[in-house]
């Protein structure tokens, strides 16, 4: 992480309002925002997104993107974790509010995170419990895809493809054991 990690994202200080100035505070420590006024660091952490992979009938849900980035894209379904929300309570939650399915987190799908990048990608695997799919909030369209009808060149973002491809892996694995 060099200097530009800080671009002029952030000036003053949210302790004292003094000029936050860009420092390195320890030795092997990238640089980071101090204020010159009362010395708060001021840490630039990632934004956390939880999602889930929801299957049914042997389908998983795609949502096609209603907002920029990336609007008109298909995507898992989720969203940003509120402060001092649980990041299973957010994937709930953001299915919920993006498509009107309610469903229960059952497993940890996969974790994902790329140089550069702000956001830090939680995916669970989630049971259908109710709801008529509908498209709500930032959502254009809610579909069904089997495996191979998935719009892999059609997908928003570098986790969703990394994130479906992997569960379509590990359910190729389990059905191959299970024969």
């Amino acid at each position: 992480m060099g200097v530009n990690q800080h671009d002029v994202e952030f000036r003053f200080c949210p302790v004292c309002g003094g000029e936050l100035d860009i420092s390195i505070p320890k030795p092997d420590e990238p640089s980071r925002l101090i204020c010159g006024g009362c010395d708060f660091i001021f840490y630039l952490d990632p934004k956390v997104v939880a999602c889930t992979i929801l299957e049914k009938d042997g389908k998983i849900l795609l949502l096609k993107r209603g907002i920029n980035p990336q609007k008109g894209k298909w995507v898992m379904p989720g969203g940003y974790v509120d402060r001092k929300e649980a990041v299973e309570t957010a994937a709930v939650r953001g299915t919920f509010e993006e498509c009107n399915v309610r469903v229960r987190i059952e497993d940890l799908a996969g974790v994902y995170s790329y140089p550069g990048k702000l956001a830090v990608v939680i995916v669970y695997k989630a049971r259908y419990l109710e709801g008529e799919l509908t498209p709500k909030d930032e959502t254009q369209a809610a579909e069904w895809f089997s495996e191979k009808e998935i719009p892999w060149s059609d997908l928003a973002f570098r986790s969703t493809t990394d994130a479906v491809r992997n569960y379509s892996s590990a359910k190729q694995a389990r059905q191959a054991l299970s024969e």
